[in-house]
């Protein structure tokens, strides 16, 4: 028999755009508040992007491969998990690996909305574990505010864009960690409580301003219950597939969608002896890329000293939801560098929507 291959994180890296918006930013075109914003969602202030998400998710990806000490030229695949990519036709991870020279990888998307990174790892462990492949980026990336009402308040508050990566490699021994586990899945009954209807081939492209007049479907009350619902649901049932108990779990991540459906989670799940990473207030949902970003912020704060036993977890549109139960590897340093940086914007957040807000808010339909 041949040798039986383990997987690990191995690299990691952001990158969020330097656009702050605060909850009063938004109050000078839209009608909400801080008092507001903090009360139903946590959110103190997002990132708004000036550049594609290919972009993004460059200089996350090369970040995670630095990290894992890898060129652009070692990684075998880069899977990209985003609903908001720069095109259909290529694939937005095609833009990606040009961008960051991963000149030997096949690349694809994969869109389950705010759980795609969840489906993207499972599908970079199998890779790893059946030994296709040796070197593996992760990447969930998004720039949601490109879609966006920014006269729906119930909305427009709660997004962010952003950047996360990992690289999966194989683990040679314990002290490397492994990715145990994932429970992965979909509830396609739940289907209509969050969704961007007919924006795709469904659209209708000769009505005039359809791509601007996207609409969102949000029906918050069934996305808290069914969100918390989903997520402790598959949490437990990736830990006993890992064999682990609760007690066994020392860190968790969910997505930064919310903080009353984070906390609600905490309340479900009961993990005694967990912390749980709480990065909303920052960013704002940022749907693909909050866990990675969460994980990232989580090894620069010292909150992640390494060697945790953690559950990743996310729910999102569809209603897809997944989780998984990691053994983190004791290095939290980097074994290189890199200089990828996003280029600098000349202006402020709201300025880098200033056209969505003179069409949405204003009313200047006659933008070309």
């Amino acid at each position: 028999m041949g040798e039986i291959l383990k997987s690990t994180i191995t690299g990691w890296g952001k990158c969020v755009p330097d656009n702050v918006v605060t909850n009063d930013d938004m109050a000078t075109f839209i009608d909400t508040s801080d008092e507001w914003i903090q009360q139903r969602t946590g959110i103190k202030e997002r990132r708004f992007s000036h550049v594609n998400n290919s972009d993004m998710a460059t200089v996350a990806g090369l970040r995670a491969i630095a990290t894992a000490g890898l060129q652009p030229e070692d990684i075998d695949v880069v899977i990209l998990a985003t609903c908001t990519p720069d095109s259909i036709v290529p694939s937005a991870a095609s833009h990606v690996q040009k961008k960051m020279g991963c000149v030997n990888a096949i690349v694809y998307d994969v869109n389950a909305a705010c759980a795609g990174f969840l489906y993207a790892m499972q599908q970079a462990k199998a890779f790893i574990e059946s030994g296709i492949y040796k070197n593996a980026v992760v990447i969930g990336s998004e720039h949601i505010t490109w879609l966006l009402d920014w006269s729906d308040r119930n909305t427009a508050v709660l997004f962010g864009d952003g950047a996360g990566a990992m690289v999966v490699q194989p683990s040679n021994d314990e002290s490397e960690g492994e990715i145990y586990s994932f429970k992965n899945g979909l509830s396609s009954d739940k289907l209509a409580i969050l969704e961007v209807p007919n924006f795709g081939s469904a659209m209708n492209r000769f009505t005039p301003y359809a791509a601007a007049e996207t609409t969102w479907t949000f029906d918050g009350q069934e996305i808290f219950k069914n969100g918390i619902r989903a997520m402790g649901n598959a949490s437990e049932e990736a830990i006993a597939a890992s064999g682990l108990t609760k007690e066994d779990i020392d860190l968790l991540i969910p997505h930064q969608a919310n903080l009353r459906i984070i906390e609600g989670l905490e309340r479900n799940l009961k993990l005694p002896n967990a912390k749980t990473l709480k990065y909303v207030h920052k960013y704002g949902n940022t749907s693909a890329a909050s866990i990675p970003t969460a994980f990232v912020d989580g090894i620069e704060d010292g909150s992640i000293k390494g060697g945790e036993t953690m559950v990743i977890t996310a729910v999102g549109a569809g209603l897809a939801w997944g989780a998984a139960a990691i053994k983190l590897g004791q290095r939290v340093t980097p074994l290189g560098e890199t200089d990828a940086a996003l280029p600098e914007f000349d202006g402020t957040g709201v300025d880098v929507i200033q056209e969505s807000i003179d069409y949405f808010v204003h009313g200047k339909k006659e933008i070309q």
